[in-house]
């Protein structure tokens, strides 16, 4: 049995950042050998430092969506908020809902253009919503009056214009868009960083896991292995495969930039491997629980942030290394001050 307690530290509550470092290479950066016990501080922007000519950094180019509604009940006008989850098909979308009374048949409006019914509860936090639009008109009405998905940990009196570009990647794709949470760890790239390391000779693909609010959920199972994860659609070009499989073939690492593209590359690497016809792109849902004893098949490093106790997120970084090792880089990281969480410091698992 794994105990949910191993992955449990207390994280003193002004550690939690609230605004990402500015330039966003600024951040600090934690450096974790995983062979050793070395520990090295240092600066997002010595990040070109530890990676070598021939490795293939791995970033995820999901572009995150205004994934919060305010809207009102079409009868009683009272307030209800939509968190978009998971997109299911057309119109069809599971949210998170908050505000009293909430039922299935309720109708809610949001703007002249944009309204929903909830279809059904799902009895797990979860319910199935229908909007009255769904592609990219739904989108074009989203970016209007949608909200950009913050974490709770993040307090704001209100939403800012600043958190519509800190809260997104550089290179997000518009036509990748999809994600109801940041893939953190891209959030400490800019345009420079990517140049240098270009220059260095490093490799740069971009893979797609639409990031849901599974990733991020609480594991409440005494034992970590009676979780179940929440899928989340993926996509990789069959050109990126083939980079990879060359890389590897050649002896070069794989560095995968937050946990969503480690995910992303170990779920269809089974399917990759076992194919024996031409190598196609992939398209599908992965539900990958990653957690230690697990035997990586190509991610060699990580560039991760800081995650919350008892997430399937520390528990993916701990595999990678050991639990031993990441209480121990945690408790340095806390004792030196380093800022944790979505818009927090970064750490490096080479």
């Amino acid at each position: 049995m794994l105990d949910i307690k191993d992955f449990d530290f207390h994280l003193p509550q002004n550690l939690i950042a609230q605004k990402p470092a500015k330039p966003r290479d600024h951040s600090r950066l934690l450096v974790l050998h995983k062979n050793s016990n070395k520990l090295e501080h240092k600066h997002f922007y010595e990040i070109i430092d530890y990676l070598q000519r021939g490795d293939i950094l791995i970033l995820n180019n999901s572009k995150v969506i205004p994934a919060r509604l305010i809207g009102t009940k079409e009868k009683t006008a009272g307030k209800v908020e939509i968190f978009l989850h998971h997109h299911l098909k057309n119109n069809l979308w599971q949210c998170l809902i908050g505000g009293k009374r909430v039922y299935e048949g309720l109708k809610i409006n949001f703007s002249k253009k944009l309204n929903c019914k909830i279809i059904k509860n799902n009895n797990d936090g979860t319910w199935d919503v229908e909007f009255n639009c769904y592609g990219n008109v739904f989108i074009k009405v989203l970016k209007k009056i949608g909200q950009t998905p913050l974490p709770p940990y993040i307090k704001r009196s209100g939403q800012t214009k600043e958190d519509k570009i800190d809260y997104q990647t550089i290179y997000a794709d518009k036509q990748k868009s999809g994600s109801v949470a940041a893939p953190t760890a891209g959030l400490h790239f800019t345009k420079k960083i990517l140049s240098k390391l270009k220059k260095k000779g490093i490799q740069i693909e971009y893979i797609t896991l639409h990031v849901g609010l599974g990733t991020f959920a609480p594991v409440k199972t005494t034992n970590i292995k009676d979780h179940k994860m929440h899928a989340e659609w993926t996509e990789v070009n069959k050109k990126v495969i083939k980079n990879i499989l060359e890389a590897k073939k050649n002896g070069k690492r794989v560095i995968a930039v937050g946990t969503t593209s480690t995910r992303t590359l170990e779920a269809i690497w089974t399917k990759i491997e076992n194919r024996k016809s031409k190598i196609k792109n992939h398209q599908d849902w992965v539900d990958i629980f990653i957690y230690p004893g697990y035997k990586f098949k190509i991610v060699d490093g990580m560039i991760t942030n800081f995650h919350l106790p008892k997430s399937t997120l520390i528990m993916l970084v701990s595999a990678l290394t050991s639990t031993s090792k990441i209480k121990k880089a945690y408790n340095e990281a806390i004792r030196n001050k380093y800022r944790f969480y979505s818009y927090g410091d970064a750490m490096l698992i080479i």
